[in-house]
């Protein structure tokens, strides 16, 4: 029997960083065997997030990887999670990592309005949302349809000192490259050659750069539960039991195609100037200490007040 591939380097997140970006240029590479799912979150084992949870089905994302010398995936809540990156280790001990950062203000509020898009939160208002987290960690207040509830601790997932130094400890900053959003977004080409120098892959390659998940938004929040709602896993079994394998396909496309009609592209409302500030606060010693870590100054860019157009970019 074939002995299946298995990943050697990942992308870990963080969310809302443009790893679904560098996922897409990364698998263009001739040299490179992308998964086709995004997010698998298979070593997220404590945030109750993966999509795959055995090892066989993990395995089987890669079972199409030829003669690539180099195998990923990309998991955003492998960052935050604080058990990823021991089982990471432990699955593949000399993996290459790749953590992309962004400002933690904006990422949190791109990852709310996400969130929103996709059903994991049911607080509309992003300052509605953040009030709601010191009830959530009481187990209060939870979005119905919510999966993995430590996502929604948003002010939690911005605090990158502590992630960062985890997978630092567990491969060493050799293995391990960072990247900042506003480089990526800035030099899309040379932080990509870069990437390819890291993974020791043909640097010289030119992928098609194009945007990756612009912000997206529901025509009908009703509509959203409801296709939740169809999908949710005791539906699921039912229809299972009782519906024909022709019957349930042909369910599956006209939830798709509501889904579909149901998403609209738009630009995302400047965050409120006096939220942000406060937020800015918050974030500045967190910011500081993973300056100091990585050696970057950070904290002039990232917790400095930024105007609505800077700030504001689709490109998550």
């Amino acid at each position: 029997m074939e002995t299946l591939r298995q990943p050697n380097f990942f992308i870990v997140g963080a969310p809302k960083c443009g790893t679904s970006s560098l996922y897409s240029h990364l698998g263009q590479h001739p040299d490179v065997f992308m998964s086709e799912v995004k997010e698998p979150n298979f070593f997220a084992v404590d945030l109750s997030f993966p999509v795959i949870r055995d090892r066989d089905g993990y395995l089987q994302l890669f079972a199409a990887a030829r003669d690539e010398k180099r195998i990923g995936e990309a998991s955003t809540w492998h960052l935050f999670s604080p058990e990823a990156p021991t089982k990471i280790k432990e699955f593949c001990p000399d993996a290459k990592i790749i953590i992309m950062l962004r400002n933690p203000v904006d990422m949190i509020y791109s990852l709310h309005a996400q969130s929103v898009f996709s059903g994991h939160e049911d607080v509309l208002d992003f300052a509605a949302a953040l009030e709601a987290e010191a009830d959530r960690k009481r187990g209060l207040r939870l979005p119905k349809f919510a999966i993995g509830v430590k996502g929604r601790f948003y002010r939690d997932v911005g605090l990158y000192s502590a992630q960062v130094q985890r997978y630092f400890d567990a491969f060493g900053r050799a293995n391990v490259k960072v990247i900042i959003f506003d480089d990526f977004k800035r030099d899309t080409a040379g932080i990509y050659r870069e990437t390819c120098e890291f993974l020791g892959i043909d640097p010289n390659f030119q992928p098609v750069f194009e945007i990756v998940q612009a912000h997206a938004s529901r025509r009908s929040i009703i509509l959203r539960n409801f296709i939740w709602l169809l999908w949710s896993p005791p539906v699921q079994r039912l229809r299972k039991a009782v519906l024909p394998p022709s019957v349930q396909r042909l369910g599956k496309r006209l939830a798709q195609s509501l889904d579909r009609f149901n998403s609209k592209q738009e630009r995302r409302p400047p965050l409120d100037p006096a939220l942000r500030q406060q937020l800015q606060e918050e974030f500045a010693p967190d910011v500081e200490r993973l300056s100091q870590l990585l050696g970057r100054d950070l904290t002039s860019p990232w917790t400095q007040a930024r105007s609505s157009a800077s700030s504001n970019s689709n490109a998550d």
